[in-house]
């Protein structure tokens, strides 16, 4: 009989992987994306001392006042739109792309090409 292991535990072992490969650091920090069934999230986080620098996700106000719905490619890529400026604000150009086990296809890439497109640089 084969035993076929979980949705949730192949993710998370797919997230290991990447993130064993993935470090943020001051001068390039770690932009880490979660995608729910019905919501998009940014954060850009600094690994050395473990803190959240920038974050953004279809939650927030300004990004769900922009978007029709909140789990479609639209919506991630308003969520890389966002995350990008607010970045750049915060003087931080240049990141490392942590798509958290997660395919490099639809929402993902949509919030990738986004952040691309408004000035981060990965």
């Amino acid at each position: 009989m084969v035993n076929k292991k979980s949705r949730t535990e192949v993710h998370r072992n797919k997230h290991l992987r990447v993130r064993n490969r993935v470090n943020g650091t001051a001068e390039k920090p770690r932009l880490a994306v979660f995608r729910s069934n019905s919501h998009m999230y940014a954060q850009i986080i600094d690994d050395t001392v473990g803190n959240t620098l920038v974050s953004a996700s279809t939650m927030d106000k300004e990004v769900k006042s922009a978007c029709e719905r909140t789990d479609n490619v639209d919506a991630a890529a308003k969520v890389g739109t966002f995350i990008a400026e607010r970045a750049k604000a915060k003087g931080i150009t240049t990141v490392v792309f942590d798509r958290g086990g997660f395919l490099y296809a639809g929402k993902v890439k949509a919030l990738a090409e986004a952040a691309r497109e408004a000035g981060l640089e990965f």
